[in-house]
């Protein structure tokens, strides 16, 4: 599919470029002590011209139907979204966004200086973010051919905050939707999955 740089962007963060835009869809959250549950979330990442993206996403409960049979079987979602981000994808859901589950925001920055032993289509990507709930955290990784792959490098914590030990993300980009999943080291549990979505752009936002 072809694709045009967003205008004014910085040359820095062209590995990044299929990032920027509006994306809403649905996902599904879930984690030892609390029950899945799924959620509808939008996600905004744009760019004022420096080296950088900014990024915003915020996620809202679904609000139940009167009809059960409209229910989303997170557990499908949640095989499907990971399954996608590996090329199969999945079918979009049609849901009511309820009350904030989570938000956060932060940016989005290609490394300045490239490891010699990193594979010629790939880039070492940072992503800085902070939330509400009184984290901070750094993840690093790589980009390359519409796949990031991320984990937690620090993670701080307010004193009032729950304990988030280190993370991993995955993000892809399969047949122009934004895959993402989200495994979690938290409430002293082992890493594993806490969060999984798939998102349609809404708008370019260039």
């Amino acid at each position: 599919m072809p694709f045009d740089l967003p205008d004014g962007l910085a040359p820095e963060v062209y590995p990044l470029a299929w990032l920027v835009g509006h994306w809403r869809g649905e996902g599904v959250v879930g984690y030892p002590g609390i029950e899945e549950a799924a959620f509808v979330q939008d996600v905004h990442i744009d760019h004022d011209g420096g080296p950088y993206l900014r990024y915003t996403s915020t996620m809202r409960l679904v609000v139940v139907p009167d009809n059960p049979a409209e229910l989303i079987d997170a557990a499908l979602l949640d095989d499907a979204a990971r399954v996608a981000i590996d090329g199969s994808g999945s079918d979009h859901l049609e849901v009511e966004a309820g009350p904030v589950w989570s938000t956060e925001s932060g940016y989005w920055r290609i490394a300045p200086e490239r490891p010699v032993e990193l594979p010629e289509d790939q880039f070492p990507v940072e992503l800085l973010l902070s939330d509400p709930a009184g984290h901070l955290a750094l993840y690093l990784g790589v980009v390359g051919s519409g796949r990031i792959e991320l984990a937690s490098d620090l993670v701080a914590s307010t004193s009032t905050a729950v304990e988030v030990a280190a993370g991993t993300r995955l993000y892809g980009l399969v047949q122009g939707d934004l895959m993402w999943a989200w495994d979690l080291a938290a409430f002293g549990q082992p890493l594993q999955t806490y969060a999984s979505a798939r998102l349609a752009r809404v708008e370019a936002d260039r």
